[in-house]
């Protein structure tokens, strides 16, 4: 029996990684294959009241450590709740964001740094890291443009362009530190086009 597979999708705001990885999974899952599909922050309960206070628009106030360790505690939240015990039961997981998106929004896009960032996420998930990151590589203005259309921006979509860059920048950054893990996928393409590629990626691993 193959090991279950850990694999997460990144990108900066407006990339499609929600978009991008749920259609992955739904074709994946037609096909047979055993999936937990989740999201960061979020994943659980208690992972998804982290989230909402992470997000809320009105939390203008959040220091940015705070934020960091916020996402944290979801993260471990999330690991114990729902990637652990479905990676033990055999079932693989796919994940709308993971610990590569604090190094980048934290550790770059809040000037914490990202070995500091790294630090405070090893004692929340004890070095567990994905299988494989799926990375949908586009520049920031490009997915600030997409964004401005939602109904709804949370606390972090209404950040500076500044923001977003410098969050584009540590992407860059993380890419170079794990560039073993990472596979990178061109997300300026339709969203036909980019699902596809992904699709491929992903099924590639899963059959490993």
């Amino acid at each position: 029996m193959k090991k279950a597979k850990f694999i997460t999708f990144e990108g900066p705001d407006g990339s499609g990684k929600t978009t991008v990885s749920k259609a992955v999974t739904e074709r994946l899952l037609t096909e047979g294959y055993a999936i937990r599909y989740t999201r960061e922050p979020g994943g659980s309960n208690i992972a998804e009241q982290i989230r909402d206070v992470i997000l809320d628009p009105k939390n203008t106030e959040m220091d940015a450590r705070t934020e960091a360790l916020l996402y944290a505690a979801s993260r471990r939240q999330h690991l114990v709740d729902i990637i652990l015990p479905a990676l033990e039961s055999g079932t693989h997981v796919i994940s709308d964001r993971f610990i590569d998106s604090s190094l980048a929004y934290q550790g770059c896009g809040r000037n914490i740094g990202i070995e500091e960032v790294y630090s405070i996420n090893q004692f929340a998930i004890d070095t567990y890291m994905p299988d494989k990151t799926i990375y949908l590589d586009l520049d920031a203005e490009v997915g600030l443009s997409r964004i401005q259309g939602r109904e709804f921006l949370d606390r972090l979509d209404q950040e500076s362009v500044d923001f977003h860059e410098r969050v584009f920048q540590g992407y860059q950054e993380v890419l170079e530190k794990y560039k073993d893990r990472f596979i990178i996928v061109n997300a300026s393409r339709s969203v036909e086009e980019v699902i596809e590629e992904a699709y491929q990626v992903t099924k590639g691993i899963l059959d490993e």
